[in-house]
């Protein structure tokens, strides 16, 4: 007898806790309900303090904000910050609550450093590549063109970050870079020459073919005088190959190629006065 009474009690005890917590719990909802808790402001910064230069607060705020659902308590953050994310020119995003009835967005932006592929498409300093506004993009300067196959960006990225500081001793740079499907270098320079570097057989090979290049390539300006050299390949090992429409086969063949002709220098005028 005395159990079964031991054994009600204890029945009776985890009754009233299950009611309590039943009441609590609805008072807690009840209360997260409450119209003070809607969301009434969503607050876009910048992730790091620094200047926006591409999110428009105002305008990526009122675009996203007829997507976010719930209030204060009972909105999903991560649906929020994913949704944020999809936004051009936002690379990564966090929310975080602001009591009572506010988020706080810190955005960080993409820099875009140049174009990547044939589509419109940009790729952002730190190798992401990213859709947005071109006309936004190339404001400030003309952005060099970069394409290579599907996961290849950051290894371009760092590829042109190497030939920057390789071809800087020749005073060029730079303003595309291409690496085929089949993985083969192909970078243009800002004066219009185009370079075919080829494959790599070890982490040196690129470097050993610019620096090879750059030791003659003053003897090579000189010797074309002011014709342009419109490519060179540095595919061979102990050469190389180049084109130029200074250096154009006659017609007839059997005539020798004349040199480029050099303009004279001008004497100088001088005009007396009367």
């Amino acid at each position: 007898m005395w159990h079964d009474v031991r054994t009600l009690n204890a029945s009776a005890s985890s009754l009233v806790a299950l009611v309590v917590l039943a009441c609590i719990g609805s008072g807690v909802w009840w209360l997260s309900q409450r119209p003070m808790f809607s969301l009434r402001a969503v607050t876009v910064e910048s992730m790091y303090q620094l200047p926006l230069r591409h999110v428009n607060e105002l305008t990526v705020r009122n675009g996203v904000i007829g997507k976010i659902r719930g209030n204060f308590f009972t909105t999903d953050l991560e649906q929020v910050r994913a949704t944020f994310e999809t936004v051009p020119w936002v690379r990564r995003a966090t929310v975080r609550r602001e009591w009572p009835n506010q988020l706080i967005v810190e955005v960080e932006e993409h820099e875009a450093l140049g174009t990547w592929g044939e589509d419109g498409r940009l790729l952002s300093v730190k190798g992401d590549v990213f859709t947005a506004n071109l006309a936004e993009a190339d404001d400030d300067h003309v952005l060099p063109a970069f394409e290579g196959p599907k996961g290849s960006e950051k290894e371009v990225l760092a590829r042109f970050t190497e030939l920057r500081a390789l071809f800087a001793p020749v005073q060029l740079a730079p303003q595309a870079l291409s690496l085929s499907e089949r993985y083969a270098w192909t970078v243009k320079l800002d004066n219009g020459m185009s370079v075919a570097l080829g494959r790599e057989k070890d982490q040196d090979t690129l470097k050993k073919r610019v620096q090879r290049l750059v030791g003659v390539y003053p003897q090579l300006v000189a010797r074309l005088q002011e014709g342009r050299i419109d490519t060179i390949d540095m595919r061979y090992p102990n050469g190389l190959a180049l084109s130029s429409a200074a250096l154009a086969v006659p017609e007839d063949a059997t005539k020798p190629v004349k040199p480029a002709k050099k303009k004279p220098n001008q004497p100088n005028k001088t005009t007396k006065q009367t």
